[in-house]
């Protein structure tokens, strides 16, 4: 065996009781993208995602060390495009239990954790390599130097140590351009397919139909700079690239047919950007016989919608889009790069609900320039659009980001642990704002989610949209609060 690709995932100690029923499991698109490459390479390769089959680090490490690979490549990439930090803990825990049964099996970690902080992974965790870059070259041209002369100063994007312990960082690899041939990622063969299921909100309605399950992807990176997101840190840039759409219409088509999937998460950082891209895939779709049977969601901001788009894209399968809406003060807005107006917003969403597409309200807590009063400004905006469902964030400081950079630079606390960067987990610990502590501003964050999920107009409007089975799972989620150790340390104090 060449190599395993390794998705490590951590679902219970990163969403708490959250994820025994509520959270997606997601098909690891780069684990996939990464083990295509290499099969075309002519390497054997597997797939060993621990997530989808609940398996902790010594069960995954018993199968990896009887596939004995030449590497064992874990990627650390998450649900969301700032979720790569999160899984280090569960990566962590797996290299150790690796090296501690088979020292000399050669380790390369790989994701946007990794590419933001790869000399400090190199020298915390135990593993051999990190990857500052996307990963498939590095993978590609490592194996072949393990199995050649081991000149590793070869292998692009590879930062490594030599024989003096000496971190060095290779010249980085050159991303990959044809998308459609390279990073095809045609390897569903290789995942447990009947494990996947997607989250409890894409489903309302119908909750019966989380499964099959699937995530694909239209195109790579994201050509804004939004300073809480980390999603561009293992490109080094800026850069957008695109997969034809026939072929990812054609993608969607070998799901349905081999695999039943009618549900499905396009993971684009931002699907609805370019018109000529996204357009044409909702056209293709549209005219596909099964088009009336997909669930299809995907990313979008207020400002690259457009109404006159929307039909056909709810034609096309699309039955939600969730909007980076950050939060309902102009000026805390602009502090995240996204200068919109609040009457736009309401307008987008309206027009978005017209057209039968639900909407995913995304909103931020405890931005640079956040106060009590902007954050209940937020809360209050959120409940005024009444969105089919919101998601509630603290501000966190995502190595890649530049806010963590800012953080760093003025030595503000950030988690002592990887699994501190979770939304949901008991370690969480966001940023203070210029006006709000890290306390204050979770506190909110949790008191948001449960005033939200819980206020009569919007259980009336999804009892009247869904169902009242919807609007009862909805109350029992909404039932049990997130233990926070932060929030447990104020209370001792206050004592």
């Amino acid at each position: 065996m060449d190599a395993v690709i390794v998705n490590p995932g951590g679902r219970k100690q990163l969403y708490q009781s959250l994820a025994n029923s509520l959270t997606a499991i997601e098909p690891p698109m780069w684990s996939r993208l990464i083990a295509g490459y290499l099969l075309d390479k002519n390497l054997s390769v597997e797939i060993l995602d621990t997530e989808a089959l609940s398996l902790d680090s010594i069960s995954a490490t018993e199968i990896l060390l009887e596939q004995s690979p030449l590497l064992i490549v874990i990627v650390v990439f998450g649900h969301q495009p700032s979720a790569s930090t999160q899984t280090m803990m569960a990566a962590r825990a797996l290299a150790k239990e690796i090296k501690q049964q088979r020292v000399k099996q050669k380790i390369i970690i790989v994701g946007g954790h990794a590419a933001a902080l790869s000399e400090r992974t190199l020298l915390e965790e135990p593993v051999d390599f990190v990857c500052s870059g996307e990963g498939p070259t590095t993978c590609f041209q490592l194996i072949e130097e393990i199995k050649g002369a081991g000149e590793y100063s070869n292998v692009a994007g590879l930062v490594w140590q030599d024989s003096f312990s000496k971190v060095i960082h290779n010249a980085p690899a050159p991303l990959i351009s044809d998308l459609d041939n390279e990073l095809h990622g045609n390897v569903w063969h290789l995942l447990p397919m009947d494990k996947y299921r997607a989250h409890n909100w894409q489903c309302f309605g119908e909750l019966e139909t989380r499964q099959p399950y699937a995530s694909i992807y239209t195109t790579l990176g994201c050509p804004f700079k939004c300073v809480f997101c980390c999603i561009n840190a293992p490109f080094n840039e800026s850069r957008y690239r695109c997969r034809s759409p026939q072929v990812v219409v054609d993608e969607i088509e070998m799901l349905y047919q081999e695999y039943g999937v009618k549900t499905f998460k396009i993971v684009d950082e931002m699907f609805v950007l370019k018109k000529t891209h996204y357009l044409k895939i909702c056209q293709l779709l549209a005219d596909k016989p099964y088009a009336k049977e997909l669930n299809i969601w995907a990313y979008a901001r207020i400002d690259t919608v457009q109404e006159s788009t929307l039909a056909l894209m709810r034609r096309a399968g699309i039955k939600w889009l969730a909007l980076g809406i950050e939060s309902a003060d102009e000026s805390v807005r602009d502090g995240a790069n996204k200068s919109l107006k609040s009457e736009a917003i309401i307008k987008i969403v309206k027009s978005i609900q017209a057209a039968d597409i639900n909407v995913i309200g995304n909103f931020i807590f405890g931005l640079p320039e956040d106060s009590i009063a902007t954050m209940q400004n937020t809360l209050t905006l959120a409940k005024d659009l009444n969105c089919e469902f919101a998601n509630f964030y603290s501000a966190m400081a995502y190595p890649g980001s530049k806010l963590y950079q800012d953080a760093i630079n003025n030595n503000v606390e950030l988690p002592k642990d990887w699994s501190g960067y979770s939304q949901h987990s008991y370690d969480c610990l966001p940023l203070a704002s210029l006006y709000e502590s890290s306390a204050t501003i979770l506190k909110f964050r949790d008191d948001a989610f449960h005033e939200y999920f819980s206020n009569n107009h919007y259980l009336d409007f999804i009892e009247s949209k869904f169902g009242l089975e919807t609007r009862k799972h909805i109350v029992d989620m909404s039932q049990s609060r997130l233990a926070r150790q932060l929030l447990n340390k104020e209370a001792e104090m206050d004592e």
